[in-house]
């Protein structure tokens, strides 16, 4: 057994830590810290955002100090991307985990979910699309063993809700004019990439994918073996996505499987989720909790 490495994820909506031996998971943990709160409106990340942050990886420090972890990848990704003021967040970071975040690019960040995402499908379920729907961005991906084409697209869960939905519960123009941006950019994927046509099985990550199964299934407390690979319909997608966007939050958050804390962007990222299960026509696809996290530790593990 090798020394524990870490890989940290800050993303727009959450941040995320794993610490791996190169033999099996010791910890994984998710806090929802919303680094993207008003990046799309303003250019910059919102200090009461970055003291968010600041505040979770001091505790996930701790953590890596526990298990003897001195090997830390940390990405960022799509609100830093956007942030004027990210070197000095960086900063900040390096001082608490002893690591400079990497500003991934889109395509970086795709390559890197779905190395997570693949890596324990059978290959004769390929070739794969992996879509990953964040905060900021939603990344599509296509290949079979690995990575062939990659597309980054500027529409996420807490992008679409900040920019669209004011209203609670969101008003149907308000999800209209999310469906749609949407299918904007999924004609950029159509017509970029147009191998996702060829696709034999979709594979959905990240947040808003894992709560559309968690709701379906019913999950009072999150399990991750219960999600992970569930089979997720477009019948069931479409069910969860007509009651979450036409319920107000204090009603929404009453549905076994919905974190409290990502009631307010789910609308955007539901509206998202049934649109590329719409647009692609797909029957059904597949829930990965192996990601861009998994897929930094492999790097570190290589």
């Amino acid at each position: 057994m090798r020394e524990p490495v870490a890989a940290i994820d800050l993303g727009t909506n959450s941040t995320r830590l794993l610490v791996h031996d190169g033999e099996q998971t010791l910890e994984r943990l998710m806090t929802i810290t919303r680094l993207g709160q008003d990046v799309d409106r303003t250019g910059r990340l919102a200090d009461e955002a970055v003291e968010r942050v600041l505040a979770c990886l001091r505790e996930y420090r701790a953590v890596m100090d526990r298990f003897g972890v001195t090997q830390v990848r940390a990405a960022a990704t799509s609100a830093a991307r956007d942030a004027s003021n990210r070197d000095h967040f960086f900063d900040a970071v390096e001082q608490v985990i002893g690591a400079r975040p990497e500003l991934l690019t889109g395509l970086e960040e795709g390559q890197l979910s779905f190395r997570g995402a693949t890596a324990d499908l059978d290959l004769a379920d390929g070739p794969f699309c992996v879509f990953d729907i964040g905060g900021g961005s939603t990344e599509f991906v296509f290949g079979t063993d690995e990575a062939e084409a990659a597309l980054s697209l500027d529409i996420g869960c807490v992008r679409l809700t900040e920019k669209y939905v004011a209203h609670d519960p969101p008003r149907p123009e308000e999800l209209v004019a999310c469906l749609s941006i949407t299918e904007a950019h999924l004609d950029d994927v159509a017509r970029e990439m147009p191998q996702t046509a060829h696709a034999r099985t979709f594979v959905g990550l990240a947040g808003t994918v894992s709560a559309a199964a968690a709701v379906e299934i019913g999950l009072a407390d999150y399990d991750r073996d219960q999600i992970h690979h569930f089979r997720l319909t477009r019948e069931a997608a479409e069910d969860v996505y007509r009651t979450l966007v036409t319920e107000r939050r204090e009603d929404r958050i009453h549905n076994p499987g919905l974190e409290e804390a990502r009631a307010d962007v789910i609308v955007g990222g539901m509206c998202i989720l049934v649109r590329i299960m719409r647009y692609f026509d797909i029957e059904e696809l597949v829930v990965s909790e192996s990601d861009i996290l998994d897929g930094l530790v492999f790097s570190l593990l290589d």
